[in-house]
This record gives structure tokens, sequence and C-alpha cells, in this order.
């Protein structure tokens, strides 16, 4: 009986010829991630443990990314936690405001994740990585401090579900509709602690910013990790951002899948989550009655690369948002918003009525930079319209990709670029 991809690497990074599904594995870390509200937790339990430095310097993160710049005091007291730990155990990867950006975004832009890693994270979308073909999860804070401390975390071996794409996909559909499609398919509890192992020839028709955004919203299914097999795309990616030696495992021929699904990507439309679960879904075909919408947000660590502002910029481009509606766009890096600056994409965003903000995760979890006011609705291309996300319990988010945030901006109701005149 064969091993899948997430298997392999696990068995691997755990020192053992094969593991199986169930399985309990104390594993070596290649890298531990923390942001400015999980890594204070994380910080005062090594006090506790009264731990004498971190296992390696150069193989942990911290990136305030969700309150950054400061909103407020507390937000001040948390960054001032993580930058004093950073510069107390000269942590390599510590990210300042000016060089920062939302973890997930940044951590691949700068190398520092590669095939045939084993990541973790306390923020639940470290299951981005996988797009390379490494395994990364998100764990809780009193698991990223043991993960600093030893460089060492324990796992269940997950299952895993096969899905097998095909085909291309059709103009104005991308990677969110994608995986918007499969969480409305299986549900949000549909892969609950299983790897989402994505695999088929329809793979190479999807940019890498396609699959970070894929991979990403595995958790959102409920799946322990995403990850996509190493290809031509991800090698071309990671020799561009990194140094670092990469390692690549397949799949098994034999290796068991609990379940297999198979997706052409040619009959996908763009997809809308509606409120309150990001199994809620609708094909813009299915939206047949007028949504107004109060704001629209593109960015975040799901749709905030430049392929989704190049999108946007596609879309807005000599039209304007609609009066009275509030469009905020999110760079996710500092290299993402000097290369939008450079393509002009900035200037169209302002010439439209857009607002451009500095990279933050702020509004996605309803921090600052776009709060909702009662009975207010969203547009977002961010991962997840839980009930009060964005702000008051009575507002609503539409989840989303690009291009349809951009037409609905335009538009004021939910709408696509193929509807707009």
């Amino acid at each position: 009986m064969g091993m899948t991809m997430t298997q392999k690497i696990l068995a691997a990074h755990a020192g053992l010829e094969r593991v199986e599904a169930g399985q309990l594995i104390e594993a070596d870390l290649d890298l531990v991630l923390g942001n400015d509200i999980t890594s204070p937790v994380a910080i005062h339990e090594m006090e506790k443990m009264k731990v004498d430095g971190v296992f390696h310097k150069d193989k942990i993160a911290l990136v305030p990314d969700h309150f950054v710049p400061n909103k407020d005091i507390k937000s001040a007291e948390h960054c001032k936690c993580v930058r004093e730990f950073a510069l107390r155990n000269e942590i390599t990867n510590y990210f300042e405001v000016g060089e920062m950006g939302i973890e997930h975004a940044l951590l691949p832009e700068k190398g520092l994740t590669v095939a045939g890693d084993v990541i973790i994270g306390a923020d639940s979308h470290t299951c981005t990585y996988g797009a390379l073909g490494a395994f990364s999860t998100g764990v809780g804070s009193t698991d990223m401090a043991a993960g600093m401390a030893t460089g060492k975390a324990w796992f269940k071996v997950p299952a895993a579900i096969k899905f097998n794409l095909t085909g291309k996909p059709s103009e104005w559909v991308s990677g969110k509709d994608v995986i918007l499609h499969i969480i409305g398919m299986i549900g949000v509890d549909g892969a609950l602690y299983r790897s989402m192992e994505f695999v088929g020839d329809g793979i190479v028709n999807l940019t890498m910013d396609d699959r970070f955004t894929i991979a990403n919203m595995a958790i959102e299914a409920g799946a322990k990790n995403g990850i996509f097999p190493v290809d031509e795309t991800a090698i071309a990616y990671m020799k561009e951002h990194s140094t670092r030696s990469y390692k690549i495992y397949e799949a098994d021929e034999d290796a068991v899948y609990e379940e297999e699904y198979t997706i052409d990507l040619s009959t996908l439309r763009p997809t809308i989550a509606f409120p309150h679960l990001p199994e809620n879904t609708k094909t813009i075909d299915e939206v047949t009655e007028e949504i107004k919408v109060d704001q629209v947000v593109i960015g975040s660590c799901t749709n905030g690369r430049l392929d989704d502002l190049r999108t946007a910029a596609r879309v807005l481009e000599g039209r304007h948002v609609k009066k009275g509606l509030r469009c905020i766009i999110i760079p996710a890096t500092q290299q993402i918003y000097l290369q939008a600056m450079k393509e002009g994409l900035l200037q169209i965003f302002i010439e439209a009525g857009a607002v451009v903000s500095t990279p933050t995760c702020g509004p996605c979890l309803g921090g600052y930079m776009g709060i909702l006011a009662e009975n207010e609705r969203c547009v977002s291309t961010t991962n997840r319209n839980f009930v009060g996300r964005m702000g008051h319990i009575t507002s609503e988010i539409y989840l989303a990709s690009p291009a349809v945030a951009a037409a609905s901006a335009v538009a004021g109701v939910i709408s696509c670029p193929c509807r707009l005149t």
C-alpha cells in the first residue's frame, strides 16, 4: 500500500520509511511562522517553559501583518512584544513595517518555503505553501511555542482526498472560483483533517497565484493541508524566489485516497460564496436578483497577489466605482505594491475611485481598514464570510474572485465583467 505526497513528506521528516493515515508521529520542522496576534501568546508560553532561546534563528518567521501599521495601543503592544523577542533571539526572518507583507504571500516571495518542507504556522491559512509541494498547516500558539523551542511538532498523519483537475478555465475564472466550487461541492467539513491533494493535466493551466489561492482555502473545507505536485511552473517560481534546495515528493501509484473527484475546469463559472459559510456557493448565472453592495475588498492572503491586482485593473480601467460604494484594494506585500505601481495599476485603481492600502490583513478579520456597519454588504476576495467576520453581526460578506469583486464595485450590485457594458 503506497503513500500520498503528504504522507511521504511527513515520513521523511519523522525519520521513518513509511507512515499510515492516523499514525502519530513527531516530525522535524523546516519553518515555524507567527504573526502579531498569535506570536505574543507563543512567546509568553515559551517564557513559562523557561526555554533559553529558539531552536534555529533562521527557521522562524515573525510577520506582523494583522494590525500593522498599528491601529491602537493594544496592537502596538503586541507588535512590541514580537519585535523585542525577534531582536533578543536574533530572528533572521522578522519583517518590520516597510518590509513586511501579508504572511502567506510574503514567505513564498522571500523564498522561505519550498517543495518538501514541513511548515507550521500559528495561523490557519498556513496551508497556502502546499501550492509549492510543501506540507504546511496551521497550529495553535502553544504548538508554535513548542516548535520554536524544539524544532519539532507532533502530527496525526492525515488521510487524503484526490482532486483530479482537467481542462482549462475560461476567461474570468480563476483559482478562487475553483476552490469555491470545490468547497460548495464537499462542504466546509468535507475534508475534515484530511489532505486535499490536487492532480491532473488541468494544473498546467493554473498559475502559481491560482494555486496559492486554492491551497490557502483548503482549511475552509476543514482540511489539514492542501498540496500540489511540483511541476515546471512551481520549479520556476522557486528558482526565481529562493536559494534554498528543495525536494520533490510524488504520490505512489497505489496511494490510498478515501475519496476522489474529477473537476473539468472548462465547465466552471465565476462563483460567489453567499453568507454565512464558504460552502454556500452560487455561480454568477444563478445570481438573478440585484444584490446591492456597500463595500468591496480586493486583497488578503487569498487574493492580494499581482495576478489578482492585474485582473482587478483590467475590470476597473476606464470605469468608476459606483457612487456611494467603498472599494478598498490591498496589495499583499511591499514588492507587489511596488510592482503594481510600476505597471500603473495603482493609478487605475485611484482614478476609478478606489483606495489603496498598505499590506495588511485588517478588514478580513474585522480588524480595521474596512469594518462593516449594521446591515451592510461586502463583496470580498478574502476567505471567510462567517457571521460578524468583518464587522457588525448583521452585515453580510460575499466571497468572490478579484474579477467579480471589481465588477461588483462598478455595478454597485453583485456582478461579473461579462455583465458590464
